[in-house]
């Protein structure tokens, strides 16, 4: 499986995004740099870079979570980041049970999650309203968790979700609107972009 080795902060430094957007406690440093001028071109795709990059995302996958976007009702990159917020391990990432996207992918793919009772362990399954997500009761008293919720506990879980830290729990209310994502991207962009 292809994945994403290189180093966070030169990225988030490139992209023009806090290191916090990702859940890294690391600071960016800022450098002045002398850049050219991006052309029209240049910056929707830096826009897409950088949503792929929040989001852990490859090409192929993100291309068609637009393809999907694109069908549904309503506006195509709105509907995009919704896709994207309705990713399993978005939504771990969200209750707070990961510190990052990408330690919350990990909790998922090692098959410490349940989405209403039943086994899920793959990261880009969707999410739906109703569904109730919890940490698998055996891998509840793990130290792990108890190390993430200290860490978590001051993150604002989203008016979408719905989290019990106790027991270690949560269920999506309603789909997520544009206005309820601290996302610092423009997603009108990347409809530009794949539009052309």
């Amino acid at each position: 499986m292809a994945r994403d080795m290189g180093p966070i902060l030169k990225r988030c430094r490139y992209l023009g995004i806090e290191p916090a957007v990702l859940g890294s406690s690391k600071k960016a440093s800022r450098r002045k740099r002398n850049m050219r001028k991006l052309s029209e071109y240049g910056v929707q795709l830096k826009e897409k870079q950088k949503v792929k990059f929040i989001y852990g995302v490859l090409e192929k996958q993100f291309r068609n979570y637009y393809v999907k976007a694109e069908k549904m009702h309503g506006i195509a990159g709105e509907n995009l980041l919704m896709l994207l917020e309705l990713r399993l391990d978005n939504v771990v990432y969200r209750l707070g049970y990961g510190r990052t996207r990408k330690e919350a992918r990990q909790i998922v793919r090692h098959n410490l999650v349940t989405i209403n009772g039943s086994k899920a362990n793959i990261p880009s399954q969707q999410v739906k309203v109703g569904d109730v997500i919890e940490i698998k009761e055996s891998k509840k008293d793990l130290q792990r968790f108890k190390d993430v919720l200290d860490v978590t506990s001051s993150r604002i879980v989203p008016e979408w979700l719905t989290a019990d830290h106790d027991k270690l729990s949560g269920s999506v209310n309603a789909l997520p609107k544009r206005e309820q994502l601290d996302l610092p991207v423009n997603e009108t962009l990347i409809v530009e972009l794949y539009s052309k």
